[in-house]
């Protein structure tokens, strides 16, 4: 709750939050957030604009730090190998949706931006939709753009007012009576076109360009 409240006060001060439908995001009992992943930013960002609180999955490599380490499982993060099956971050995952806790997971695997965005119809992982199979909970679409800017340190000056978006869509639920490839590729098909269409969306209720959608942190540094 404090990690929260002082993301929230620090971006205050250098952008603003712009959310379509946070209310899709306060829904009762467990379930997965699904994001595109653009910038190191969107963690707390997203635990910001989201109404419930968010158990991050993150990277393995990320918790080689000590401090990182301690600071991310005080805060209900926990460490997943994408190199390989890791069945104890699954089962970590697993309890917490039986506790009726909210799992954050980036589907893409990395930032990605371009043609390599999920947004662009790049493929995403299917550990997202075998979790949701697993237990039973809905998918909740979340789309985050304008985070990847926050790479410039010209955009970190008080009151630079930098501009991020945020959209939920509606929840996928789980479907019964299919075989568990089929489900699981019906709910990677489903959280792909809504992501996809989710972003679409944004851009016109939000009035955005080209120059709004991800682009390589490279670029955005030399902005």
């Amino acid at each position: 709750m404090i990690s929260r409240l002082l993301a929230k006060l620090i971006f205050a001060l250098i952008g603003k939050l712009r959310v379509l439908r946070a209310e899709n995001s306060a829904i009762a009992g467990p379930y997965l957030l699904a994001a595109n992943h653009i910038s190191h930013f969107d963690p707390p960002l997203l635990s910001v604009a989201t109404r419930r609180k968010i158990d991050w999955m993150a990277m393995a490599d990320l918790f080689r730090s000590r401090i990182f380490s301690a600071w991310a499982r005080s805060i209900g993060t926990f460490s997943t190998d994408r190199e390989r099956p890791d069945r104890a971050s699954v089962k970590n995952a697993l309890t917490r949706l039986k506790q009726g806790r909210v799992i954050g997971i980036f589907p893409e695997a990395g930032l990605r931006d371009g043609e390599r965005s999920v947004l662009n119809g790049a493929p995403i992982d299917s550990g997202v939709a075998a979790l949701a199979q697993m237990e039973g909970v809905p998918i909740l679409p979340c789309v985050i753009l304008g985070s990847d800017r926050l790479y410039n340190p010209q955009n970190w000056r008080p009151f630079c007012r930098v501009t991020v978006w945020v959209g939920f869509g509606e929840p996928i639920i789980p479907p019964g009576g299919m075989r568990k490839r089929e489900a699981r590729l019906y709910l990677e098909h489903k959280l792909c076109a809504a992501l996809q269409d989710l972003c679409a969306e944004m851009r016109a209720h939000f009035s955005l360009n080209d120059d709004d959608m991800p682009q390589p942190p490279q670029q955005r540094i030399q902005e």
